[in-house]
């Protein structure tokens, strides 16, 4: 039996009265790709929120490799392991694709602040490995072409691979993806698809995925998970999610 990554235990969060996340238990496995469906509003962003730190639930714990996070600052969560891409892209637009991706190695860069300012020995040798790295990334994800473009000029499929380049530059045991086919053409969808797959097959990486797209959530996925109203509704194999009469009444109502 696979290992817990995250525990997800009796989760409550409100914003005012309107309940966002109503006791919501969920497990992340090592070695698995899951999604989290479910209509506008159910409580998906809500949920990986909390799993970042962006927002304390108001009650629950999520537990991940012995630490609480509902106690620890997003920084320090993604110093331990755990990356994530927007729903709306949050890039540099203003800095070429190479320096947005080199931007997640913030926390793998040895060298100390007097060092980097006066760029020398071992500084330049650690710079010219994080470059390294970088662009074993861009290779990665096809994306050579445009490694030294303006992230702002590009199309909005490449800033979604950007975005993505970015959060593996973090080298991330856990990577969470919220919505990454919104927006894309069938072309880039499938593209996109197949980077999650070789990035949960290839590197090992434990996925969570929002995604509105039902086909490639029971394409590609190993458990589904659906919210509703902040609620749990279902849990199970893609093939069990497809017929479960409440997934179905609250995709497609009564």
């Amino acid at each position: 039996m696979a290992h817990p990554l995250i525990e997800i235990k009796d989760i409550y969060l409100n914003f005012g009265a309107v309940q966002a996340l109503n006791g919501i238990d969920c497990l992340l496995y090592e070695n698995e790709l899951l999604a989290i469906i479910g209509p506008n509003g159910a409580g998906k962003t809500a949920l990986i929120n909390c799993i970042n730190g962006f927002y304390r639930p108001h009650s629950g714990k999520i537990l991940y490799a012995g630490h609480n996070l509902t106690k620890t600052a997003p920084h320090k969560i993604a110093q331990m392991g755990i990356a994530r891409t927007f729903q709306n892209l949050a890039l540099y637009d203003g800095a070429p694709t190479i320096d947005n991706i080199l931007g997640g190695r913030h926390f793998q860069t040895k060298e100390n602040l007097l060092a980097q300012m006066l760029w020398f020995g071992p500084t330049l040798k650690e710079e010219m490995k994080q470059l390294r790295i970088v662009e074993e990334i861009i290779d990665f994800l096809e994306i050579q072409p445009i490694r030294y473009e303006l992230v702002g000029s590009l199309p909005y499929g490449m800033r979604k691979r950007v975005e993505l380049g970015r959060a593996l530059a973090m080298e991330p045991k856990v990577l969470i993806v919220d919505e990454p086919m919104a927006g894309m053409n069938l072309e880039e969808k499938e593209d996109m698809a197949r980077f999650l797959l070789d990035i949960y097959q290839l590197k090992k990486i434990s996925i969570i995925l929002i995604e509105h797209d039902m086909g490639l959530v029971m394409d590609i996925s190993d458990r589904v998970i659906v919210l509703d109203f902040g609620q749990k509704i279902a849990e199970g194999f893609p093939n069990e999610i497809m017929l479960n009469e409440k997934v179905i009444k609250a995709y497609l109502g009564e």
